[in-house]
């Protein structure tokens, strides 16, 4: 599933989640509840989830509605409520409603998978369906909203949890409530689904699909599209590199090991090393990017690769065409023109019935006369006529529909659901040519085939794509969904392509008998034609001579040992590994690998054993790899202790060395593990010989010691022992001196190394009570040392073993960066999770050489987007290390770090603002970050803004004024308090107040002015504001012309600029265009409008030049992060 940041609704604008019910979670570190706490998630309803279904062939659909009649509906006092079960193909439902809201002002409302808890692991369903609640007064007034969906087992119910306002459901008079009865209906149309576990793409198609790495099938389509051109396919495999290249640093090595792979793998093909190649992380992966930026993006990577090879210029021989730009005067001799290359032409979809309607939008020509005619150099102003046409197209031509557009009306993106068709045979040569420049080569036969057509499922904020290709040009069409690959027909590729709206049958009519209609979510968002002349060219043959050896070399041995780790698998349960630990591993692995218990498993020697062999005879494996006799050898279980410690439980007896190993396992592993854990004890003679074991009675105790140097900070094995249940720890006194190498006269301690899970549990052993009455037993540790004076252990960090063991229990490693270089570690640091935050700046401080330690400000880590945290931590906010670590159920080992100009806790009590200044006679405003506490006020502002800036004269009084999208909402007063004023989105500007305004005469009026241009969308005129708006002061009787004047001297606009410039009142966004001869005043007498922001004079420029609404501010209309290619 696709997880897109979340943008402002609109009113109409539903978020689709899968029930959840709101908790609230703990407070963060910054002291505010955690951004990252649970809430439902923002998954548009066609979120990749999607992705398996409605592409999916479907045999046959099948739709039903429900309707369910809720009485006494006011009165219900269950937080949420279950319509009666149904059935629809063969699936049961039902509806889930909150009559008070689930946890919001709204009715909630969701369609339920109703035994979704009894149904197989991998269990999966595809339906669109609508849910309504029925207006019994108007019926056009109900209710009503659809949505598609793939259920699963973690997302059982979807639908909206702000279906309606609870305040309109609740009111008789609107209809949705009578005689306290509520009606809602259930629309739902399942589609049959192809078993999706047991398919096999290689067998069915004869291709292999691309594993998705969270949100990649973006991506995936795009390259299925490139690898089936074959030409493109066999340039990446002439692509110069070599068997020392690593495929993740190189991406020629990674596009060509990529498109080898598909070309001979059974199985589908992950693309973790092609997206290394690109730099980027796994956050890169899990976010949702534009296939037409990809498409750019990678295809100059590779034509900036393919420079100085053999394959340079490839990228243009195939998709690189060309137009002409022109603008023709109408009553003189003069014609500018100017030619542009391009790799993908962007065709409109909005107004536009299909792809030739869009081309003939493409080649309109532009009239340019009235205000609005052309400067043709020497010859002045003129009547023009503006256009493109083109010069040629390419071998290759990649069509990328407009499907996504601003609307300014509702402030945000929307995406282009319309119908749109493309042909299967696109005639760019029809008309007589009519697209066509006449300088292009008429000998050039422009017909073209289709290709490929990605898709795009879903909505604005997120969504899956998937492929349609053939790959041949032959008839048979086939759909790349990621991993999965399907045959499909021609009209599943092209007609249900187009969008628009698919109606069902209803076969089972209800209360509302509308029609059962869906707009549908997917439809094409980019073509692929190839000419028919280049077509043998284009689709040429690639086989392995196209391969460098190296290559081919490199990838079979990869794949020989994919096939060898699947039959690896594919035998796994006829064998049982058993992992054998000597005392050889314990002295090599203690205080290097571990400190805890006595060995890590993973690193100790494994057999793999046939289950049915008896032990005896895996003892004669064992003789034969370690040089054991059978006879010297003793096996003992491992056993996981009840504190959560592994240790050696008891010796096999010899009935159960009779047994098979696979009984073995399964007798002595309660955790049903596929592995059997065993400790070889090995006895040594004077010789050096193995021995036979000792014969243990159960008064026999096998125990382990460890030896800690608390100068050198040293815990390690020293050896093993048995000792009598009924003897005393003094007794061994002498044995562990000698383990040690200590003198017979050194005096020593001991511990019991007891647990180490939740929290280090080591305590001084008694010397002279009896093993058994200090309950030790078979498989116990215990830890010595030296017996150390008191005035000695001062000199020790950790002087004794548990205070050792306590700090390698806490012992955390943790790399700081710096907040301004969120990628690169700065320096790292030993510390203990259990630091106080006092204890880790002081660190920090000591580090960077900082002698106050409060003017460090830390960040934490988001171990899922590995980036910072959008909060620091609040100063002593966070009482330990560990608490500005730990991340949900993970701990990081990442600090970000700030050094500030003052102290943390004097910062917190103040309010930064950033200002921009504009100068009264310099243009470039300069931007100021204003600290001040935050219960200052504007007035306070300005005072220190005035030390900071040069101003026109020393008695200059400052103004702060909020401008947001190019408008001034606001002049702040100087008493405003500035603990409250957001300058995250709205833009703070501060400017002298002009000696004019302040002396103005009663019949004078402030007026607001605005550049903007005019668009046409969705059949509209728009007007777009742009650039810095400002205040004017128009007088009584004063003209337009004389208003002119003034705004022409303010600006310092050149005459031939300002002459194309058009002046109108704008209300409410419409424009009212003024002449030279009109009273400005006299349209600014109305005092009811909404905000003085929206009646203002408008200068219209000519739009010279796209701009793109949502560069304005970034942090409000950044979609999506750009594609970015790193190497």
């Amino acid at each position: 599933m696709t997880m897109m940041t979340p943008q402002p609704l609109d009113e109409d604008e539903e978020m689709l989640v899968p029930h959840t019910e709101l908790v609230e979670g703990p407070l963060a570190l910054d002291g505010t509840p955690p951004v990252e706490g649970p809430r439902p998630m923002e998954v548009m309803g066609q979120a990749e989830v999607v992705s398996t279904a409605e592409n999916q062939a479907a045999d046959e659909t099948q739709a039903s509605r429900h309707t369910w009649v809720i009485e006494n509906f006011s009165r219900q006092t269950n937080k949420k409520l279950y319509s009666d079960i149904f059935v629809v193909g063969g699936f049961k439902w039902r509806v889930l409603i909150f009559p008070k809201g689930n946890n919001v002002e709204n009715l909630s409302m969701y369609l339920d998978v109703a035994d979704s808890s009894t149904l197989p692991y991998g269990w999966s369903r595809y339906a669109q369906f609508s849910l309504a609640v029925v207006n019994q007064i108007h019926n056009k007034f109900t209710m009503k909203k659809d949505t598609q969906h793939q259920f699963h087992g973690r997302e059982s119910d979807w639908g909206f949890t702000s279906f309606m306002p609870l305040s309109d459901l609740y009111d008789p008079s609107k209809g949705y409530l009578v005689n306290d009865t509520c009606i809602i209906e259930a629309d739902v149309a399942v589609r049959k689904v192809a078993d999706y576990w047991s398919y096999d793409s290689k067998k069915e198609t004869g291709y292999v699909g691309l594993k998705n790495q969270g949100a990649t099938c973006y991506m995936n389509s795009l390259l299925q599209t490139l690898y089936h051109i074959p030409y493109f396919r066999k340039a990446v495999y002439h692509m110069p590199t070599t068997e020392n290249d690593m495929p993740s640093g190189s991406i020629p090595l990674a596009l060509q090991s990529l498109f080898y792979k598909l070309q001979y793998n059974e199985t589908s093909v992950a693309t973790k090393e092609l997206t290394k190649s690109f730099g980027w992380d796994t956050y890169d992966s899990f976010l949702q990017h534009d296939v037409q930026e990809l498409n750019r993006v990678l295809c100059e990577k590779l034509e900036d690769k393919m420079k100085g090879t053999v394959v340079e210029g490839t990228i243009q021989k195939l998709f690189e065409g060309h137009h002409m730009n022109y603008i023709e005067c109408i009553n003189v001799d003069f014609k500018s023109t100017r030619k542009e290359s391009f790799y993908d032409l962007q065709l409109d979809v909005k107004g536009c019935r299909d792809v030739y309607a869009s081309f003939d939008k493409y080649v309109e020509v532009e009239r340019l006369e009235g205000d609005n005619k052309y400067q043709a150099e020497e010859h002045g102003l003129q009547d023009a006529r503006k256009g493109v046409l083109f010069i040629d197209f390419p071998p290759v031509l990649q069509l990328q529909l407009k499907r996504f557009e601003y609307d300014f009306m509702r402030d945000t993106m929307v995406k282009i659901n319309d119908r749109y068709e493309f042909p299967l045979e696109l005639d760019l040569d029809r008309e007589g040519g009519k697209y066509l420049s006449p300088d292009s080569d008429k000998s050039v036969r422009n017909l073209y085939t289709l290709h490929s057509v990605l898709v795009h499922s879903g909505g604005v904020h997120g969504g899956h794509y998937y492929a349609f290709i053939r790959p041949t040009l032959s008839d048979q069409w086939f759909k790349f969904d990621d991993e999965r690959v399907t045959k499909e027909d021609l009209k599943r590729a092209l007609e249900e392509q187009y969008g628009g709206e698919e109606e069902l049958p209803q076969t089972n009519p209800g209360y509302n008998n509308a029609p059962f209609k869906f707009t549908k979510y997917s439809n094409a968002y980019m073509l692929v034609y190839i000419r028919e002349s280049d077509k043998e060219k284009i689709i040429c043959d690639v086989d392995e001579k196209d391969i460098a050896e190296h290559l081919r070399i490199r990838l079979k041995k990869e794949q020989e040992e994919k096939e060898d780790k699947r039959r690896y698998k594919a035998q796994a349960h006829l064998y049982t590994i058993i992992k054998v630990a000597r005392e050889g591993d314990l002295l090599e692995q203690m205080g290097k690998d571990i400190y805890f218990d006595l060995v890590d498993h993973e690193k100790v020697h494994s057999f793999r054993i046939q289950k049915q062999m008896p032990f005896n005879l895996f003892k004669e494996e064992v003789a034969k790899e370690f040089g054991i006799p059978v006879q010297c050898q003793r096996f003992w279980i491992w056993a996981k202790r009840q504190n959560h410690t592994y240790r050696p439980n008891r010796p096999l007896t010899p009935q159960e060395e009779t047994q098979s190993v696979g009984q073995l396992r399964e007798a002595s592993n309660k955790n049903n593990s596929a592995e059997l854990k065993l400790f070889l004890e090995i006895e040594i003679g004077p010789d050096l010989k193995p021995l036979p074991p000792p014969e243990k009675t159960k008064d026999d105790i096998l125990l382990f010691f460890k030896l800690y140097d608390p100068e050198k900070e040293q815990l390690r094995f020293v050896g093993r022992s048995f000792v009598k249940n009924f003897g005393k720890p003094i007794e061994i006194i002498p044995k562990l001196k000698e383990l040690a190498g200590f003198s017979p006269d050194e005096e020593i301690e001991l511990y019991e190394e007891i647990k180490f899970d939740p929290c280090v549990m080591c305590e001084r052993l008694d010397k002279s009570a009896s093993f058994k009455s200090s309950q030790i037993e078979d498989g116990d540790i215990i830890c010595f040392q030296k017996l150390h004076q008191a005035h000695a252990v001062e000199k020790y960090r950790h002087p004794d073993v548990p205070s050792f063991l306590e700090y390698v229990k806490n012992r955390q490693i943790v790399h700081f960066r710096s907040l301004d270089r969120p990628k690169e570690d700065d320096f790292s640091l030993e510390l203990s999770k259990s630091h106080t935050y006092d204890d880790v700046v002081e660190r920090v401080a000591q580090k960077l050489g900082l002698d106050d330690p409060s003017k460090i400000r830390l960040t934490p880590h988001n171990c899922y987007s590995q980036q910072p945290k959008p909060h620091p931590i609040k100063y002593r906010v966070a009482d330990h290390l560990l608490d500005m670590l730990v991340h949900y159920n993970q701990i990081s080992d990442i600090l970000y770090y700030e050094v500030l100009d003052i102290p943390l806790p004097e910062l917190q009590c103040l309010k930064t603002l950033k200002v921009v200044f504009h100068h009264a006679k310099k243009e470039e405003p300069v931007i100021h970050n204003i600290r001040l506490p935050k219960q200052s006020t504007v007035g306070d502002v300005l005072n220190e803004l005035k030390t900071k800036v040069e101003l026109s004269h020393p008695n200059a009084e400052l103004r702060l004024l909020e401008v947001f999208y190019h408008k001034i909402y606001k002049i702040f007063p100087l008493t405003e308090r500035i603990e409250n004023i957001n300058d995250q989105y709205w833009t703070l500007r501060a400017e002298e107040i002009p000696e004019e305004e302040k002396d103005l005469a009663p019949t004078d009026r402030l007026i607001h002015v605005y550049h903007f241009t005019k668009e046409t969308a969705q059949n509209q005129m728009q007007v777009q504001n742009f650039g810095e708006p400002f205040f004017l002061i128009i007088h009584q009787d004063e003209t337009l012309g004389d208003v002119k004047l003034r705004i022409q001297k303010k600006l310092q606009v050149p005459d031939d600029d300002f002459s194309k410039w058009k002046f109108a009142f704008l209300s409410l966004g419409r424009p009212e265009y003024l002449e030279d001869s009109d009273i400005v005043s006299s349209r600014f007498q109305r005092k009811d409008v909404y905000g003085a922001w929206e009646q203002y004079l408008g200068l219209e420029h000519p739009d010279t030049t796209p701009k793109r609404p949502f560069t304005a501010n970034q942090n409000r209309h950044t979609y999506e992060k750009a594609v970015k290619i790193y190497n």
